[in-house]
């Protein structure tokens, strides 16, 4: 299935039905009362977060999505049957914003079964049974119903994660994310491998876990929408802590860091804020008894290799003293 994580959509709920003029007729009763029944409320499209989805696939190819109306009201007091909902299940994570009001967000589905009614139905109008009174005892005339609601909607998903991996091509993301979960992303000694975000599930300690987040590798100027991770640095949001991958191999980790950094923080300055760590990785490439570092950082410093799984339990207990 593809990875598809912006959609935009038309969403129209169904009218009202309107309400019915009728008099009663009955067998020695030729000039019975009002008895119009009210018209049917439209449907409304309502939208349900579920954990089986993880894309917007289905919102690129149905772009618009209509709600039945409600049926007119009929004679002998019997009101219109409702118009049925519409409902639309997008992964939880969507975000969900009115184009029409400068992309207000109306909805944050971050829960398993969460339920936003975005377009709500139009009222059905009233039969002429409500319009009776002392004055006008035979009404000819009823309530048309309201129109429904008509948003034109824009989904972005942010999948959530607690953790973030960040890092240029090849700084051993992927393989991290394999050796500590049961997640299987693609794995290649070549830049991009990873096309699109991988989540994987991270156990540790009796019953505890949290969710870690692989995304395309970074290259300078992803911000401005260079390579692929300028697509994808939105998955990185939600999370809780970023831990920033840097291989050990690299001429100036210290630089390639903050260049990191720098991109991260000039797509969205409050990244800048968020808890970070710098992961050194690949150390069964180096002696690593006689291995120092030449660089100095404020942020804490773990030294990995996910091929000899050295520190990677260390780095899985620190990560877990950021998730609450």
């Amino acid at each position: 299935m593809k990875f598809v994580d912006l959609a935009q959509i038309e969403i129209s709920a169904g009218d009202g039905g309107g309400g019915c003029v009728s008099f009663h007729r009955e067998k020695y009763i030729p000039n019975g009362g009002p008895d119009g029944g009210d018209g049917g409320d439209g449907g409304s499209v309502i939208f349900v977060a579920t954990s089986q989805l993880h894309t917007l696939q289905d919102m690129r190819y149905h772009r618009k999505y209509k709600a039945d109306n409600g049926r007119m009201g009929e004679g002998n007091n019997r009101s219109g049957k409702k118009g049925k909902d519409i409902t639309i299940k997008v992964p939880v994570g969507t975000l969900i914003m009115d184009l029409d009001k400068d992309n207000e967000i109306i909805a944050d589905m971050v829960e398993d079964g969460q339920v936003f009614v975005a377009a709500k139905g139009g009222n059905g109008g009233w039969g002429n049974q409500h319009f009776a009174n002392s004055v006008n005892q035979t009404p000819r005339y009823s309530k048309p119903g309201l129109p429904g609601d008509y948003l034109n909607l824009e989904l972005e998903l942010k999948i959530l994660a607690d953790v973030g991996l960040v890092g240029f091509p090849n700084a051993g993301k992927s393989t991290l994310l394999s050796a500590i979960s049961a997640a299987k992303p693609k794995i290649a000694d070549y830049p991009f491998t990873t096309l699109v975000p991988n989540l994987g599930i991270i156990r540790y300690g009796d019953y505890k876990s949290f969710v870690m987040a692989d995304i395309p590798g970074l290259i300078e100027g992803a911000h401005l929408g260079k390579g692929l991770g300028d697509q994808f640095l939105r998955h990185i949001e939600r999370t809780q802590v970023l831990l920033f991958m840097v291989d050990v191999n690299e001429l100036d980790i210290k630089e390639t860091f903050e260049t990191l950094l720098r991109e991260l923080t000039s797509f969205n300055a409050e990244l800048a804020h968020k808890p970070r760590l710098l992961c050194v990785t690949k150390m069964d490439t180096v002696d690593i008894e006689g291995y120092e570092d030449d660089f100095e950082v404020k942020e804490k410093v773990i030294h990995i290799s996910s091929v000899s799984r050295y520190n990677l339990e260390k780095l899985i207990y620190t990560l877990a003293e950021y998730v609450t």
